[in-house]
């Protein structure tokens, strides 16, 4: 996947097809409130994980 430089977490989600409201972010090994996704920024060789809820029993 190819993000523009400067891209924030918002934009990757975004890209992705993911609901801001329903990810837990973890960025370079710090957990990411959803207010900070908006601004921060990616850049190459950072860390993400993230871990989507998804329904269903």
């Amino acid at each position: 996947m190819t993000l523009a430089d400067g891209a924030a977490v918002t934009d990757l989600l975004d890209q992705l097809g993911w609901s801001n409201r329903t990810v837990a972010v973890e960025h370079n090994g710090e957990a990411l409130i959803r207010s900070e996704h908006p601004t921060t920024s990616l850049r190459d060789g950072d860390t993400l994980e993230i871990v989507k809820a998804v329904a269903g029993g």
